[in-house]
């Protein structure tokens, strides 16, 4: 299908916006958010409050007009939400890459300083080469952290050049040059032994939850990062969910159909870690106080993100 849509003036895309029922009682101010922010991004937030159309075979799908009391505002306010919600989570994930970072170094760097180099100290199936494919996840991985040691222009990797002239660097140093990303991909790819170490660290019994819940953290950094919609998306790869009883702070969450599968859940797991990580931590408190100042505006709601009713009061957010 060809695109036909002809472009439009900031005023006539806030003009769209009124003939399709949405009210903008102030022109001037909406027209400044259209220029800052951009309409295509701004539409991923009234994207609840458009209206469904339903369909001659009895399906539904969304029209282009809104709802009835849909304001500007609302949508102004739910972006400026997520906005502030995202630094949150982004706040939440630094802390638990460094430390993981860190627990990775420790666990493979006891067996030696280059133990990530020796494919006899990661999971054999890290190293297998999948069908259709000439390397291995594992050499791929390799040849960019070689890539990483070679050319990077942070400090301690340019001083470790110089000294070191044609040394590959120890785990504890080249984990530094490791974005979460490729360092959720190692984690999952480490010996079974090795990543029930780090697991231990975090007061999890099963090293499949850790890695589950890495590769979950690393996708919603990526959402973060990107400055993209956080509020009420799906996760993109959806946690591993823990027996009933084995992590007590998420047994709401496994009685929850479908529990995994918003962002309540990865909220739940960065709070989890960060327990153990600093239990001193007042990030719970921040992100309570954040979530009090939700936008109050019809069709849109705290429960589309899978928070249940009085979530603050449960043991895992005090």
């Amino acid at each position: 299908m060809p695109y036909n849509k002809p472009y439009l003036t900031v005023p006539q895309q806030r003009a769209l916006l009124v003939s399709r029922g949405m009210a903008v009682p102030n022109f001037p101010k909406a027209d400044e958010y259209l220029q800052r922010i951009g309409y295509y991004r701004l539409s991923a937030y009234w994207y609840p409050f458009r209206k469904l159309e339903r369909l001659p075979d009895g399906t539904f799908k969304l029209a282009d007009d809104f709802k009835g009391g849909t304001e500007f505002k609302h949508v102004t306010d739910l972006y400026a939400f997520d906005k502030g919600l995202r630094l949150l989570v982004l706040d939440a994930i630094e802390r638990i890459e460094v430390s993981v970072r860190t627990e990775v170094a420790l666990s493979i760097g006891k067996s030696s300083p280059k133990a990530h180099r020796d494919t006899t100290k990661v999971d054999r199936r890290f190293t297998t080469i999948a069908p259709h494919k000439v390397r291995s996840m594992y050499d791929e991985w390799l040849n960019k952290l070689t890539e990483k040691e070679a050319n990077s222009k942070e400090e301690f990797a340019v001083h470790f050049r110089n000294k070191y002239n044609g040394e590959q660097m120890p785990i504890w140093i080249a984990v530094e040059l490791l974005d979460f990303g490729p360092l959720s991909i190692f984690l999952s790819g480490m010996k079974y032994a090795d990543l029930q170490l780090v697991a231990t660290s975090y007061g999890i019994t099963r090293p499949h939850l850790i890695k589950s819940w890495i590769r979950s953290i690393s996708a919603l950094r990526n959402i973060c990062a990107h400055h993209s919609r956080l509020w009420n998306k799906p996760l993109i790869d959806q946690p591993a969910m823990p027996s009933l009883g084995e992590i007590p702070d998420f047994d709401h969450i496994v009685a929850m159909p479908r529990g995994n599968q918003r962002l309540y859940a990865a909220l739940a797991i960065l709070r989890i870690l960060l327990k153990q990580i600093n239990p001193r931590t007042k990030w719970a408190d921040r992100l309570k106080a954040h979530m009090a100042t939700f936008p109050v505006a019809p069709n849109i709601k705290i429960s589309d993100m899978g928070f249940p009713a009085d979530w603050d009061k449960l043991p895992l957010w005090g």
